[in-house]
């Protein structure tokens, strides 16, 4: 055995005295704020805790419950919802976040209504590489692409076709997706 070994537990990490340095780093781990802002602490950890406790949905659900309990309604407290069902291929739950987000990046953009159809390029500067206009995109982008996941493609390719007109530049990648559903329908014409 190499001297390193010798100087492990079984759990990996060396031997100390009075405490677990992993839970030093844990806890910072916990403790961060990635979120800033307006997130409460407390909702943030519980953020965390939903994200190390992802492989158990029951708890990583009572986290994030707790998180939606503590600031309800907030904007990363319903991106963590969205992302936990998105990642869990839980696609209508998603969706129904999604919708959420779509709130919030509309707000956003100083937008008083959720009708991404009535959006155009007049309401915010969609070439500029500012979070408002680029967040906005990116939730009207995964609205189209859940629409399509969920099996309602001719919703997703016009709400896909939207972000499309606001995005000419396609700095969002909204094309390939656009590009697949041509390829699928053309697919099905010649079966």
């Amino acid at each position: 055995m190499d001297p390193m070994t010798l100087d492990r537990t079984n759990s990996g990490r060396s031997e100390t005295h009075g405490h677990d340095p992993g839970d030093i780093e844990d806890d910072a781990w916990l403790s961060r704020r990635y979120y800033g802002g307006d997130l409460p602490a407390e909702a943030e950890r519980e953020l965390h805790l939903a994200g190390r406790h992802y492989c158990d949905d029951a708890t990583a659900e009572a986290h994030l419950a707790r998180a939606a309990q503590i600031a309800p309604g907030h904007r990363a407290v319903d991106l963590g919802h969205y992302k936990y069902f998105l990642y869990k291929a839980r696609l209508t739950e998603a969706l129904a976040y999604a919708h959420r987000m779509l709130e919030h990046a509309s707000a956003g953009l100083g937008l008083n209504h959720c009708d991404w159809r009535q959006v155009t390029r007049r309401h915010a500067d969609f070439d500029s590489l500012e979070p408002g206009p680029r967040v906005y995109l990116f939730t009207v982008k995964a609205l189209g692409y859940l629409h399509v996941r969920v099996g309602r493609q001719a919703e997703g390719r016009v709400i896909l076709e939207k972000v499309a007109e606001l995005d000419p530049a396609d700095r969002v990648g909204t094309r390939p997706l656009l590009a697949v559903l041509d390829r699928r329908e053309h697919d099905r014409e010649d079966d």
